[in-house]
């Protein structure tokens, strides 16, 4: 039976990524191992960022945290230097970095090592 599930992200500089999760995300791993950081920023959720060349490749949502506040955390994001992409495609438009799409409202950015990361909130 599957339990819990956590994201693996590719880092191509492990120190570069480690700084960007603490300074922009004020997240910091519990654990360190070589090549690998493990990070557990609430109960029941984890990620991992491992190092390699294949950093940056993906062109697809990576990972996404759920938040009570969108607007509150992303104003939080920016003051730290986050910038959160616009789209403009056939279903999705943003507006100020948000697309509402049914009962959610979402928000993506990258992280130092071009990894596409989310924030979305529950509307309903």
């Amino acid at each position: 039976m599957l339990k819990e599930a956590h994201a693996v992200l590719p880092a191509a500089d492990l120190q570069r990524a480690r700084e960007f999760y603490h300074n922009a995300l004020e997240l910091d791993p519990d654990e360190v191992h070589e090549g690998m950081l493990t990070y557990h920023p609430a109960s029941g959720s984890a990620f991992d960022i491992y190092e390699t060349t294949n950093a940056g490749s993906a062109k697809n949502t990576q990972m996404c945290w759920v938040t009570d506040d969108l607007d509150s955390e992303m104003a939080r994001l920016r003051q730290r230097g986050v910038q959160f992409e616009d789209y403009d495609i056939p279903g999705m438009k943003t507006e100020n970095g948000v697309a509402t799409i049914e009962d959610t409202r979402t928000a993506w950015f990258r992280d130092s090592e071009g990894n596409f990361l989310c924030i979305t909130q529950m509307t309903s």
